[in-house]
């Protein structure tokens, strides 16, 4: 009987080993199909034109070498005020997603009434609505209040991106107990002190998580800086990387360096923070 049970027991532990080998595996393997084309673009930065269209997975050698393109791409790019225009963008619009959307959530939890469960409704039905579906009203309406330039394009991610924020927030408030509010109250705390003073630390892992997917949404996109942005000198980079992408002709060689100066910031700024997106997730699954 014993030993049928230990037999049992070295069979289950072989068994999930085995499992673990597997999904090892399958996880690598999907590690490498992401990164590859990374993988692609840096090696091919390093390249002349002429060397990438020959062979395009081969390292570069002697003679398709080229040091040069960095600093042709950097200085294409307008690369330092692109990505401060980045960086002013993303910065502005993140902040007011996080502000009007914690406020939202918190509005929409402790005032439990029929219009607060309409309103949340209505959030969660504007995540179904592509953007695409009102690309041309939204237009017409920024062009007619004026609203076509850095200014209206930050209220606009305001817009898109308050949706998803609101609901990620009001889930992590609803397990937030609400004594700790009915305290500060009765020590004597206003609305605008009970949010900012008690609620909203208490919500610093959801919003540094809501943080960092809204920055890297809103850092990479194209589509709404380029209808949106008709001033000049106000374009992001990933619009200044459009310059090298011609009619007629592209410049795969420089375009590779500037997307790899593109995607860096980002890249570094997610591996830093995935820690708090985990924690973040993960919290809020617990409590």
């Amino acid at each position: 009987m014993v030993s049928w049970s230990k037999t049992k027991k070295i069979s289950i532990n072989k068994k999930g080993r085995f499992k673990r080998l597997v999904l090892s595996i399958i996880s690598l393997i999907i590690g490498l199909v992401f990164v590859f084309p990374i993988y692609i673009l840096a090696l091919n930065s390093f390249k002349t034109q002429k060397g990438l269209l020959v062979n395009l997975l081969g390292f570069p050698d002697a003679k398709t070498f080229s040091p040069n393109n960095y600093a042709e791409a950097f200085d294409k790019l307008k690369y330092l005020q692109s990505f401060c225009n980045s960086l002013y963008i993303s910065i502005c619009s993140v902040f007011m997603i996080l502000l009007i959307s914690t406020m939202a959530a918190w509005v929409l939890v402790r005032y439990k009434t029929k219009v607060s469960k309409v309103v949340f409704v209505v959030f969660a039905l504007f995540m179904l609505v592509p953007f695409q579906c009102v690309m041309l009203p939204l237009m017409m309406v920024a062009k007619n209040m004026g609203l076509l330039n850095p200014v209206g394009l930050i209220f606009m991610y305001m817009g898109f991106g308050t949706s998803m924020s609101v609901l990620m927030i009001h889930g992590f408030i609803k397990n937030v107990p609400e004594e700790l509010e009915e305290a500060a109250v009765i020590d004597g705390c206003n609305v605008f002190q009970l949010f900012f003073i008690i609620v909203v630390p208490l919500l610093r892992v959801i919003l540094i998580t809501v943080a960092i997917l809204n920055t890297m949404w809103i850092w990479n996109d194209f589509l709404l800086p380029s209808i949106v942005i008709n001033k000049p000198g106000w374009q992001t980079l990933p619009l200044m990387t459009y310059s090298f992408f011609g009619t007629y002709s592209t410049r795969w060689d420089l375009a590779s360096a500037a997307l790899v100066m593109c995607i860096a910031p980002i890249v570094a700024f997610y591996l830093f923070s995935q820690k708090y997106i985990v924690n973040g997730m993960t919290d809020g699954a617990i409590k």
